[in-house]
């Protein structure tokens, strides 16, 4: 996925000539806490948060070219860049929103913090047995079968507890992502797991082969 993929195509947007009070008023109407500014070529040149605006009112500032950040202090993703990059920029930086440019440095989406909290909530979701079915058809020519028993395997080589391939099934067909995830250990072990699942498959394929 792209950034594209991920950003927000409604956002307001500020010039340095606007006044603060008008600029408070757009920004509560749309209930956004943070604006880019922006030239008129819509390129980027400066960022304003909702701390700004209430300590430009405060001390009397009229223009948000007196209260706006440099375009320097802000990070921004390009359009083409992986989503998981905005999403790192996030997490790590504690942004509530990343700006989204194009070539020519213009503003043209948003990703915000709570997007990418309802694309996480969104995969969390998503049925264990739909990954599997994926994986499947990335192993080319195996059967479900195989797969469930090669998932029956590692499982009981990770855990420790027997558990056939049948079971194994009626595991995942109930379970989600998420609650995969959390079963696991987290993110990584769960897609250990699942790199082990598709090399025992590999590794039994050539074991019969040889024989």
């Amino acid at each position: 996925m792209k950034a594209k993929e991920l950003m927000d195509k409604d956002f307001v947007y500020l010039n340095k000539d606007d006044s603060v009070v008008e600029a408070s008023k757009a920004m509560e109407h749309v209930r956004r806490f943070t604006c880019p500014v922006v030239n008129d070529k819509k390129q980027l040149i400066g960022w304003v948060t909702a701390f700004d605006i209430t300590k430009g009112l405060r001390e009397g500032n009229e223009k948000i070219s007196e209260i706006m950040s440099s375009c320097k202090e802000v990070s921004t993703v390009h359009e083409d860049d992986p989503a998981r990059k905005a999403v790192i920029l996030t997490a790590n930086n504690k942004f509530v929103t990343v700006p989204v440019v194009n070539d020519d440095n213009q503003v043209i989406g948003m990703v915000r913090a709570c997007d990418i909290v309802e694309l996480l909530s969104n995969l969390y979701d998503i049925k264990v047995e739909s990954l599997y079915k994926a994986m499947q058809n990335q192993l080319k020519g195996v059967t479900w079968e195989e797969l469930m028993s090669a998932s029956a395997l590692v499982s009981t080589k990770t855990t420790g507890k027997k558990i056939s391939a049948e079971e194994y099934e009626s595991n995942i067909v109930d379970s989600t992502f998420g609650e995969a995830i959390w079963a696991t250990g987290g993110l990584e072990k769960f897609f250990a797991g699942l790199i082990s699942v598709g090399e025992m498959v590999v590794a039994r394929r050539v074991g019969r082969a040889k024989k």
